[in-house]
């Protein structure tokens, strides 16, 4: 949250295991890394896979920077339009950085922001994205990255490619880091529910042999003893090919099954795991629980660069295989063959099935007797959600589709009229059969991303009432979704019970000092608030939390301790400085004010509520071209902020900028028309123009809004009376005589006196 100014005073015119019997200890499972061996142990035995694993693209998914795989084809700097941005990649001093620079209105560079390269995830194959380890061991995205499509280029991440994009603040989470490399250590504790994604040294270098085949330091101690049997080495290791068909294709679909990647959720994580600690053999459904679009809601055939498992569940190859096809059906996962050697792969894993089909085919001349099944019938495509990818179409067709599927698309941004608002239903396991746990991650998964809010608050509610063992979690998820339906005040009880079953759960006493904090309870916001820095001292945006809530007190010293105590933990969050700079505002120190808020911008350049806030000190101190340009950049990001638009009225009016401000006045009152700064202020600048019956119908929404503001109450009196309308405007003349401050008073009885009436 940023706190905004609000209103100016106008100076022109008139202006469970999921389900325990007890759940009041903390959930979760530790970080279970142990039984994991060094990756290369297993090259000692197995040296030829692991040399050609090496080179697939799971062998290649995480490393260091070096000038060939960060720098080789750099041509920058890369300009992104949407954010006016420029992006930069450089080497100095045997390091790699990302730079990114705004041009001022001198042609000058600002907002320069520069991020350390530590390292790289993504093989190449596809993209490689770019990633800064920061002093508190969190992993952040960079905003530029490289695509291996058009021979490679340069072109922003999924995601960025919008005005008000996450810059250099996008947190790799941990169940991003599942699928992109090995198992890393991360700190006790921090394998709980909602813990910020920390990672320890040190961290792997790419997905190893014990993704797939699980923990093998047993297997390697055995294998090097010299007195264990064979059976026995091998039964210390998984080998996927001697597990049943359904366990054996979940060693693929853990990273390989994605509904989407556009709000929904696609995935849920269940909250008595670790996020590390699925092994293969394992049923997957005991870690994850995966979610889809409802039938019939027009998002069934959706082509995205995570969707090879979901597009060849749909194909007729695996339909009517009845569970014969299978992921190594097609591929060797120790091995990637390229270019004609690819060719004969797949081709021979299609005619495997298909030969004689085939070979009639060619002889009746209904086919063409060339390799490539692929390229007709799974094509490349240009992906709906990674837009500069192209990606095989898992979605076995008997005909390459007629239309360009290669052809440049623009990112879409599933947000606002255009998110999915339908109900969200379990795609895997299908078979999952009827039971607590089904039933409430199915109720959670219709929240989490505001899909079936409406539906789905009472749907959760009720199945935490008929399980009374579920875990704290529930309640705190549906203590969020009150929250974002607007219900404050309902969502505190719920995160109390959160908290009471788990006391240790700092994202509920967070959240639960936000919405005491919103339901107008301050003062037990703050209490609130205090005790969970003392359970989670480090954590940034808890003090952040705190400094809003002190402000909201009044306690303007205490707001700016806990303010800077955020920026020392994570100088890289803008709310606190913005919100830093409202609070040293009002404590009269404007100097430090202005320089909070440019250091807000310069962290986040699409930080409308910043450029506000700074437009609103430079009007006030009569730097009105800069503010005038602060308050167009504030309104290009956010265009129905009507309290934005009136300060920016309020400044161009001081600029005698009336046409202006007259339009800013009636654009943010299409946004808000119950703003009854807006309809005064309006109102007066009419009155002053000589246009009270324009001025008469924004008199009458601030008396409506504001019945006992003496102004509001002359103001209208004086219209009326302007116009003609000498009865109407008697009874609120008297009122404001009567009831006004003295400056009111006797304007409204002079006014009065000239109409021929006693005040």
């Amino acid at each position: 949250m940023t706190l905004v100014l609000r209103r100016l005073v106008p100076l022109f015119g008139l202006c469970a295991a999921l389900f325990t019997t007890a759940q009041t200890q903390p959930g979760g499972t530790g970080n279970k890394t142990s039984g994991y061996a060094p990756a290369q142990t297993c090259a000692g035995c197995h040296r030829g896979i692991w040399e050609t694993y090496l080179l697939t693209g799971m062998g290649r998914s995480f490393y260091r920077p070096t000038v060939e795989n960060t720098l080789a084809n750099w041509k920058g700097p890369y300009y992104h339009a949407p954010s006016n941005s420029y992006f930069s990649m450089l080497r100095r001093g045997g390091k790699f950085y990302q730079r990114r620079h705004q041009s001022g209105p001198d042609g000058r560079e600002t907002n320069v922001m520069e991020k350390q390269i530590d390292f790289i995830m993504g093989s190449g194959n596809h993209a490689r994205t770019f990633l800064h380890r920061s002093p508190r061991n969190t992993l952040i995205e960079l905003p530029l990255g490289w695509y291996a499509d058009k021979g490679g280029h340069w072109a922003m991440n999924p995601g960025y490619d919008r005005p008000d994009h996450e810059g250099f603040r996008r947190k790799v989470s941990y169940d991003c880091m599942f699928c992109h490399n090995g198992y890393p250590q991360i700190p006790e504790g921090n394998e709980q529910p909602f813990a910020e994604p920390v990672y320890l040294d040190p961290l792997p270098g790419g997905i190893d042999c014990q993704r797939c085949h699980g923990p093998g330091s047993r297997h390697n101690e055995l294998a090097g003893s010299g007195k264990a049997t064979a059976e026995a080495i091998r039964s210390a290791i998984v080998n996927p090919a001697r597990l049943t068909p359904e366990r054996r294709e979940e060693v693929c679909i853990q990273c390989h099954l994605e509904t989407t990647s556009f709000p929904l959720p696609n995935s849920l994580q269940r909250y008595d795991r670790g996020p590390f600690d699925f092994r293969p053999g394992q049923p997957l459904s005991n870690d994850w629980l995966f979610f889809d679009h409802a039938p019939g809601s027009g998002r069934e055939d959706k082509f995205e660069i995570v969707n090879a498992v979901y597009r060849i569940r749909r194909s007729r190859c695996f339909l009517e295989s009845k569970g014969a096809f299978a992921c190594t059906t097609c591929h060797n996962p120790h091995d990637a063959p390229r270019g004609e050697k690819a060719v004969r792969h797949y081709d021979a894993a299609c005619r495997t099935c298909h030969g004689e089909e085939f070979s009639r085919a060619v002889a009746a001349g209904r086919h063409t007797s060339a390799g490539g099944c692929a390229d007709c019938h799974m094509p490349k495509r240009r992906t709906e959600d990674v837009v500069h990818s192209l990606a095989t179409d898992h979605l076995i067709q008997r005909h390459k589709p007629a239309r360009d599927l290669l052809t440049d698309r623009a990112e879409r941004h599933e947000t606002g009229d255009r998110a999915y608002r339908g109900e969200v239903v379990l795609y895997y396991p299908a078979d999952l059969a009827p039971s607590p746990t089904r039933e409430l991650y199915t109720a959670l998964a219709q929240v989490i991303d505001r899909s079936n809010l409406e539906k789905g608050i009472p749907r959760l509610a009720g199945a935490i009432q008929r399980f009374p063992f579920a875990r704290p979690e529930f309640y705190f998820q549906l203590g969020e979704a009150l929250r974002n339906n607007g219900r404050e005040a309902d969502a505190v009880p719920v995160y109390r019970e959160a908290i009471r079953r788990n006391p240790l759960m700092v994202a509920a006493h967070q959240n639960l000092g936000v919405a005491l904090r919103r339901a107008g309870k301050v003062n037990e916001a703050v209490e609130t608030l205090r005790h969970a820095t003392g359970l989670a001292p480090n954590k940034a945006e808890l003090w952040h939390e705190l400094g809003l809530t002190d402000h909201a007190q009044g306690k303007l010293a205490e707001a700016t301790k806990a303010l800077q105590k955020a920026i020392a933990l994570d100088a890289d969050l803008p709310e606190p400085h913005g919100n830093l700079g409202i609070v040293l505002l009002s404590s009269g120190d404007p100097g430090r004010a202005e320089a909070a808020f440019r250091e807000a911008i310069r962290i986040q350049p699409d930080f409308a509520d910043a450029h506000g806030n700074l437009a609103n000190l430079l009007s006030g101190k009569g730097d009105l071209t800069n503010a005038r340009r602060h308050f167009e950049t504030a309104l290009k990001l956010k265009p129905k902020d009507a309290a934005m638009r009136y300060n920016f009225a309020v400044a161009l009016g001081k600029a005698r900028d009336f046409d202006e401000a007259q339009r800013q006045l009636e654009t943010a009152l299409e946004s808000d028309p119950a703003l009854a700064d807006a309809h005064e202020l309006l109102a007066n600048l009419l009155m002053a123009r000589n246009q009270a019956a324009a001025a008469l119908p924004h008199y009458r929404a601030w008396v409506r809004l504001q019945p006992a503001s003496p102004q509001a109450q002359f103001g209208l009196g004086s219209a009326l009376a302007m116009t003609g309308d000498r009865a109407a405007a008697i009874p609120y003349l008297q009122r404001a005589a009567t009831d006004g401050d003295a400056a009111t008073r006797e304007a409204a009885a002079r006014l009065l006196r000239e109409l021929g009436v006693s005040p």
